[in-house]
Parts: C-alpha cells; structure tokens; sequence
C-alpha cells in the first residue's frame, strides 16, 4: 500500500525544514488521507499529543517509526516541546504534528506550536483530513451563509448558561463539541431555546455512529431515551436564527404525514411547498426520521 501511496504523491514535493500540521481520522481508520500516510511514514520526527496513540494508528496502517522519531507535544508542555520542534526543523528535518484525532489546534493542542513556528521564521503547512465540525454541518440542512465554531461550552453552570443566552441571539449557524460527562448538562441548559432546530452528531463515522435534528428542547428526553446515547463523542450545531422563524414546526407535521405514504425524496418536496419551509432543513430532518434510507 505504501508503495501505491507514494506513487499518488510524487508529483508534489514535501521539503523538510516544514512543520506539517496532519489531520486524522475521527473514529473511522479509512478516512486517512493519501498525503498524511506519506508523510507519516516520511516524516524524521512525529510530535503528538499522546505517542502511544499514534503508535497504534500508525501500527493499523503498518508504519512503524524508530523511538527517536517520537516527541510527545501536549497542552502541559506545548510551549518546551515546541522549542525541540524548531530545533530540528533548523536542521532541515520534516516534522509532522498529529493530535488524537482530527485536526490539531482546533480545540486541540498544536496552535501554540504553530505560532511559535511561525515566529521563528519556518514553514508550516496543513495537511487535511477528518473534521466533525464540517462532517456535521454538511448533513445539518443549514445554508451557507457561514457559521461561528464556539469549541468547547464552558463547564461551569452558571458560565454555560451565560453562553447559551448569547448564541439564542447570533443568527448563524454555531458549531459545537462537547465530551459525553457533560452532554447531559448542556442538553439541559440547550433546552432553554425551545424550538430552534438542532443537529446532533454523536461517534461520527463510527459504528454506532447517530446524526439527528430536533428542536433544542427535545434533546434531554433524546438522551434519555437509550444509555448509549450519553457515551462517545459529541458535536451539536445550533441551526441559523431565521430557521427558528419559518414554520419548521408546522412544516415537520406535514413532512411527518408525508412520509408514512411516500418516498423521501417527494415527501420534502412536497412538504416544503406546502408550507413554505426551507427545503434543506426539511431533507436532513426527513433523513434523521428515516435512518439508513437514501434519498429514494
């Protein structure tokens, strides 16, 4: 597989003396991009957030690096670690920085390695890869007039809660994680905006993955209705404020009525024309309802 991996990257060069930022896959191995198997098996020196971590991915993907090639780079010693980074890339080493899973420096240690890269002169580039930022929003049924990535809500009550008021006031979309021992907390306080729409995406692209999209205040009795729904990995996002406005209450009666007789695909056409409701909210609510169906 390596062999077939570095003839796909050959027509373009990865010098050293560059600081690669390297996403990974969020839960599925195959979501592996070709350049970050390259340049994982290329690379003179992997720092990570957790080198047992990495080991095993690279293990799954039969690459196996020297002990020399690892340097643990973590949130209690970004900044020392840091220094070690530069130090080889002045040496015209290539260096790869990998975080758990995902994209590093995105509610994950890295952006402080990046700046301090940056400042002293040397190159840094992204290699893309697995995102549940973007794997949720692209199945939300939200438009496309941009979003706000708000991370991680605060874990105090009284923090959240505070938060939470302000987001019922942005009229975009607002992306959000969240770790499985405090959804139910946040659920309660997300709650307090009723009927907006929410998507929820739980373990995305594993196999107990579950992608959903109810009003705000239906998400504490859609925790509650299974244990397994409170473990793994969360990103929510708070639909666009003008959603809230348009009938979706209404508007998912019909669709309800008319997917219990017709395909998924007519039954949102129909739906939308009815009421008038975006057509985009509709199609991801019918796909919610209808898990597994295509859209006919």
């Amino acid at each position: 597989m390596l062999t077939a991996v570095q003839a796909a990257c050959a027509t373009q060069d990865h010098p050293g003396g560059c600081l690669y930022v390297l996403a990974t896959p969020i839960g599925n191995l195959a979501d592996i991009g070709l350049r970050a198997l390259h340049l994982l098996h290329s690379a003179d020196l992997l720092a990570c957030e957790d080198t047992r971590h990495s080991q095993s991915l690279l293990h799954n993907y039969g690459i196996d690096k020297h002990a020399h090639a690892w340097l643990a780079l973590h949130q209690h010693n970004e900044a020392s670690a840091a220094e070690q980074v530069i130090v080889r890339l002045q040496q015209g080493q290539r260096v790869v920085y990998l975080s758990d899973a995902g994209t590093p420096a995105i509610s994950d240690p890295g952006a402080r390695l990046v700046g301090l890269v940056q400042a002293a002169g040397l190159k840094v580039s992204p290699i893309p890869g697995a995102s549940s930022i973007t794997a949720l929003l692209s199945v939300s049924g939200c438009s496309g007039d941009g979003f706000v990535f708000a991370g991680f809500l605060p874990s105090k009550a009284q923090e959240r809660q505070t938060v939470i008021a302000a987001m019922a006031q942005e009229a975009r979309a607002q992306v959000f994680l969240e770790a499985p021992h405090r959804i139910q907390a946040v659920a309660k306080d997300m709650a307090a905006l009723g009927e907006r729409r929410l998507s929820v995406g739980r373990e995305l692209t594993k196999q107990f993955e579950e992608v959903a999209v109810m009003r705000a205040d239906a998400l504490p009795a859609w925790l509650d209705a299974s244990p397994q729904r409170c473990k793994g990995e969360f990103v929510l996002v708070l639909h666009p404020l003008a959603l809230a406005t348009t009938g979706l209450g209404e508007a998912e009666r019909v669709l309800d009525l008319l997917l219990a007789e017709l395909p998924t695909k007519t039954a949102v056409r129909l739906a939308a024309q009815i009421t008038g409701a975006p057509r985009n909210p509709l199609y991801a609510m019918a796909l919610a309802k209808k898990p597994g169906q295509d859209a006919d």
